[in-house]
């Protein structure tokens, strides 16, 4: 029972003890445990790569002035540290066949 546009951390479980066969607490537990491994993993500066899936990355951007869209004062962005994710070129086929 999938959330319509959005995929959970449930229905990943769920998908895992319906496909392997595991239990749905152990199922639950492993993605937990993906999830946490990879958290882990950002948190220490390193980039997870997820072959056929895509790479998250972390950049740091400095600082730089932006602009109130509002008002129009000008205001510094403090430098900060980002998470972006490049689709693999497999996921990129995948979605531009599924589309």
């Amino acid at each position: 029972m999938r959330n319509a546009g959005t995929l959970t951390r449930a229905d990943l479980a769920e998908s895992l003890h319906q496909e392997v066969g595991l239990s749905r607490s152990d199922s639950a537990e492993v993605v937990e445990q993906i999830l946490v491994e990879m958290c882990d993993a950002l948190s220490r500066g390193e980039n997870v790569k997820i072959s056929g899936f895509g790479t998250f990355v972390l950049r740091d951007k400095g600082e730089r002035i932006g602009r109130n869209p509002k008002t129009g004062v000008e205001v510094p962005i403090a430098p900060r540290r980002v998470l972006t994710f490049r689709a693999s070129q497999m996921m990129r086929d995948r979605i531009v066949a599924a589309g």
